[in-house]
């Protein structure tokens, strides 16, 4: 029986998300609870390998992060002369998101003046319009060994499930910024990453898999199997 995997919180670490993902089955369903980007340097490989592997994925609070700042890139974009390109040089490289594309290129014998390079602009815009795209939440419904339906989104959502239907601007605010424990009265067994723990917690009614890749140097990424509950950690 194929086996399903929740990765927590990758956050641009592309090798450790290789690493973790040999030591998984070959055949392994993967599903991630987004913050595929920003910290890391590599969070357009991160976005690829998940993309061209067709792997479930939720909406993180860093993926928005990284519309906003695209937006604002493009803005600039639009109002800046060909000989001011420098600002925005200065802009894409302070932002973790937007560096991975390599948006401007130094002239070799202007190394003062900058070039568009039109690949990244058009892969940041596929990206862009793939992170628009992506759910809240994945419903897996009741399993075995669950006394609860399965639900995955990056912040716990447990307490604020109602929200779903009746409320979706909330829903979403919680889904993806959530940092509360979920309480026992919770109707839903929620995986969720965003609270970076130290090692994977499994209660009653929810797993939190975020064990900090890419927030600090001895930091570990997790996956957690659905049928087993078995966990599975790479460190640098």
């Amino acid at each position: 029986m194929q086996q399903h995997y929740v990765i927590g919180d990758v956050h641009g670490e592309y090798e450790m998300l290789l690493a973790l993902v040999k030591k998984l089955p070959s055949d392994a369903k993967l599903l991630f609870v987004g913050d595929l980007v920003n910290r890391g340097k590599r969070g357009r490989e991160v976005m690829k390998f998940v993309r061209e592997h067709a792997h479930g994925v939720v909406k993180g609070n860093h993926e928005g992060y990284m519309q906003v700042q695209a937006e604002q890139f493009f803005l600039m974009l639009e109002s800046c002369a060909s000989n001011e390109l420098d600002k925005l040089y200065r802009f894409v490289g302070g932002s973790p998101t937007l560096q991975p594309y390599n948006l401007l290129q130094r002239r070799h014998d202007e190394p003062h003046c900058f070039d568009i390079n039109r690949e990244g602009v058009e892969q940041l815009r596929e990206d862009l319009a793939w992170i628009e795209m992506l759910p809240l939440c994945i419903e897996l419904g009741t399993l075995p060994n669950y006394p609860l339906p399965v639900v995955i989104t990056h912040g716990n959502i447990g307490d604020y499930w109602h929200l779903k239907d009746e409320n979706p601007k909330d829903f979403e605010f919680y889904a993806v910024g959530n940092r509360l424990t979920p309480s026992k009265e919770s109707p839903i067994f929620n995986i969720y990453g965003h609270i970076s723990v130290e090692c994977v917690i499994k209660e009653e009614n929810f797993v939190c898999i975020d064990t900090g890749c890419g927030k600090h140097h001895h930091a570990k990424l997790s996956a957690y199997c659905i049928e087993t509950k078995e966990v599975v950690d790479v460190a640098r």
